[in-house]
């Protein structure tokens, strides 16, 4: 017991550091916070006006917003693998070794500290969708649920993030290879059009894509969906009709497997 609170005390102290270093250097959030701004004024008003959601108060736009949430707050955990990468690569961690903390108090200040990064991230978009039309149409609960469903999504794929960052141990490596493969994922998604207008393979695969269920879950808990329509259907896909609970699964399973192989790289990393 005594050990697990020390290291959860180291874990505060290397989590207020990371703190402390998003407030004196702000633009490490330019990218995550700009970034989803200049998507919800292209998506809003050079393609809202095509993209059609029939019985949506708000129209595409409200559609839209909870696609930005989610392709943000996954954009927003690569802070964690490109500190991680930078640090190794700084010597900061052999720094951090010589003092008398816990082996696991980076790895858990650094993610949560990034859960600070991306509070603030999400409420930068809610206040630019907010201005662009978006409203939540639910009650108060519902929408905590959402936004605390988001941090948690976000929470779990930085764990991810900490482990790909230590691997290649190379920020711009790290950027490249996220970018790579975060944009297609984030794209084939329920997250900017309707799944039904998809060839069958990319639908598919789109139906079962976590970033799918996140989209949904947070449509559904904002108050953003519309009764089935011949041009927007009823979901068809198990995670699409349980879209809570299917994000909830990946959450737990990316920190179930995450976090123990993360730890073991980390310790890895540093004994090199």
């Amino acid at each position: 017991m005594n050990a697990l609170l020390r290291a959860l005390g180291d874990g505060v102290v290397v989590a207020e550091r990371n703190i402390i270093k998003i407030r004196r250097v702000p633009d490490l959030l330019v990218g995550v916070t700009l970034g989803p701004i200049m998507f919800v004024l292209l998506f809003a008003y050079v393609f809202g006006g095509s993209i059609q959601i029939p019985g949506l108060e708000g129209g595409y736009r409200e559609f839209l917003i909870a696609g930005i949430f989610a392709q943000s707050v996954i954009f927003g955990a690569t802070l964690t693998g490109s500190a991680m990468a930078q640090d190794l690569r700084s010597g900061i961690i052999d720094r951090f070794r010589s003092l008398p903390m816990s082996a696991s108090a980076v790895l858990v200040g650094r993610t949560t500290a990034d859960v600070v990064a991306n509070v603030i991230q999400v409420v930068v978009m809610a206040v630019a969708g907010l201005v662009v039309g978006w409203r939540i149409r639910s009650n108060v609960v519902d929408a905590l649920l959402g936004f605390l469903l988001l941090l948690l999504f976000a929470y779990a794929v930085s764990w991810v993030m900490a482990y790909l960052g230590m691997l290649v141990r190379s920020p711009e490596v790290f950027n490249n290879v996220t970018f790579i493969v975060i944009f297609p994922v984030t794209f084939v998604a329920n997250t900017f059009v309707p799944l039904q207008n998809l060839p069958t393979v990319l639908r598919v695969a789109a139906e079962w894509n976590p970033v799918s269920s996140i989209t949904q879950a947070a449509r559904d808990l904002f108050g953003n969906t519309v009764p089935p329509t011949p041009a927007l259907p009823e979901p068809t896909a198990w995670p699409l009709q349980n879209p809570v609970l299917y994000t909830f699964l990946w959450i737990g399973l990316l920190l179930v497997v995450f976090v123990p192989l993360t730890t073991y790289q980390y310790k890895r990393a540093v004994s090199r």
